[in-house]
C-alpha cells in the first residue's frame, strides 16, 4: 500500500477590489448608522467589486500572488479548484477562466460550491489529491463577489457581505518545508439550508418560470439561528482541531470572519484570548470562501505567523457546512 504523501502550502496569495464601501456610505442606501453595524458585525468597511470587475478577475489576482510567493509557475500545476458560490455565470466554473488567465493549459480546474466554507472545502480536496498521489501542485483559491447578490433594502444582510480573493498553492512538504497540513475536517446539516440562502435563480425557480419573485433572487439568512450555529461550531472546531496538541505550540486562530460578536462568542467557550484570532473582519466585511485566505495572508505579511507554530483553520456556511484544518507553518 502507498504510504501517505506529507502536503504543505508553498506559497498564499489575496487580492481585494480598490472600491471601499463604507459605513456611512451604507446610511445613505439603507436604514442603519454606523454605530449600529459595528455594534452587532464589527464592521467598518468592505471592499466592493466595479463594473466590469467579476468573480474571475479577483481569483486570478489572488492565484498570480500565491504563485509568486510560491516561487511556482502556472505552467507546473496539476490542478486548479476554486471556492465560490459567486461565479461570474451559472456555468462554467471560475476554475476554468482562472486556468485561461494565468496560463495553465495542463491543469485540470472545476469549482466548489460550499459558501463561506468554500476554501476549506477546497484545502481539504486538494490536499487529498495530493496526499493520495493523484496530484503533484494543486492551486486552491476562495473568491467572492457576494456584493452582486446584496438587496440593499435589506439592512440586515446587505452590511455583512464585501468581495474577495485568497488562494494557496499545495506541494508534497517536501518540497516546499512550511505550511504541514495535519489534520483536516468536513462536515454538513443539510437540514438548515434555508437558513442561507439565495431562493430564486437555480433551475427550481428560474427566472424565466410563470410568476418568478425577483425579491427572492438576493442572499437571505436567519440570523438568530446562524448566530447560535455559528458560536457553537466555530468553538467546537477549534476544540477538536487542538485534541491532544501541546499548548505551547498554538500559534493563532484563523477563523471565516463571518460577525466579530460571533467570533468573541467562540473564544469565550474555548478560553482563548483575542490576540490569539486574527481578524479583520472591520475593513473587509464577510467575504465568504475569501475570508480564511485573506487573513491568513494578512497575517503572514504582518508577521503573526511564526514558524513551527500551529494554526487553526476553520470556517462554517450555507448548506449549512463547516471545515476545518490544522496547520504547522
Amino acid at each position: 500500500m502507498t504510504s501517505r504523501v506529507r502536503v504543505g502550502i508553498a506559497g498564499i496569495g489575496s487580492h481585494v477590489p480598490e472600491k471601499i464601501l463604507s459605513n456611512r456610505d451604507l446610511e445613505q442606501l439603507v436604514d442603519t448608522t454606523d454605530e449600529w453595524i459595528v455594534k452587532r458585525t464589527g464592521i467598518r468597511e468592505r471592499r466592493v467589486v466595479s463594473p466590469g470587475e467579476n468573480c474571475s478577475d479577483l481569483a486570478t489576482a489572488a492565484a498570480q500572488k500565491a504563485l509568486a510567493a510560491a516561487g511556482i509557475a502556472a505552467t507546473e500545476l496539476d490542478m486548479i479548484i476554486v471556492g465560490t458560490v459567486t461565479a461570474d455565470h451559472v456555468f462554467p466554473g471560475v476554475a476554468p477562466q482562472v486556468q485561461v488567465n494565468i496560463g495553465a493549459p495542463q491543469a485540470s480546474a472545476f469549482d466548489v460550491s460550499a459558501a463561506c466554507s468554500g476554501f476549506l472545502a477546497v484545502l481539504n480536496c486538494g490536499e487529498a489529491f495530493i496526499a493520495s498521489g493523484a496530484a503533484r501542485r494543486v492551486l486552491v483559491i476562495g473568491a467572492e463577489a457576494l456584493t452582486r447578490m446584496v438587496n440593499y433594502e435589506d439592512r440586515g444582510s446587505c452590511i455583512l457581505f464585501g468581495d474577495a480573493a485568497g488562494a494557496a498553492v499545495l506541494t508534497p512538504f517536501e518540497h516546499c518545508d512550511q505550511g504541514e497540513i495535519l489534520r483536516r475536517s468536513l462536515g454538513a446539516d443539510g437540514t438548515g439550508h434555508s437558513m442561507i440562502w439565495m431562493e430564486s435563480g437555480g433551475t427550481k425557480q428560474p427566472h424565466h418560470m410563470e410568476g418568478y419573485d425577483s425579491s427572492r433572487n438576493f442572499i437571505a439568512m436567519q440570523g438568530r439561528e446562524v448566530y447560535r450555529f455559528a458560536v457553537q461550531k466555530m468553538a467546537e472546531l477549534i476544540e477538536t482541531s487542538l485534541e491532544g496538541t501541546d499548548p505551547e505550540e498554538f500559534g493563532l486562530v484563523i477563523p471565516h470572519q463571518v460577525n466579530q460578536r460571533i467570533i468573541d462568542g467562540a473564544l469565550e467557550r474555548v478560553g482563548l484570548a483575542p490576540e490569539k484570532v486574527v481578524v479583520n473582519i472591520e475593513r473587509y466585511g464577510n467575504t465568504s470562501a475569501a475570508s480564511v485566505p485573506l487573513a491568513w495572508d494578512e497575517a503572514l505579511r504582518d508577521g503573526r505567523v511564526e514558524r513551527g507554530k500551529l494554526l487553526v483553520l476553520v470556517a462554517f456556511g450555507a448548506g449549512l457546512t463547516w471545515g476545518s484544518a490544522l496547520v504547522r507553518w
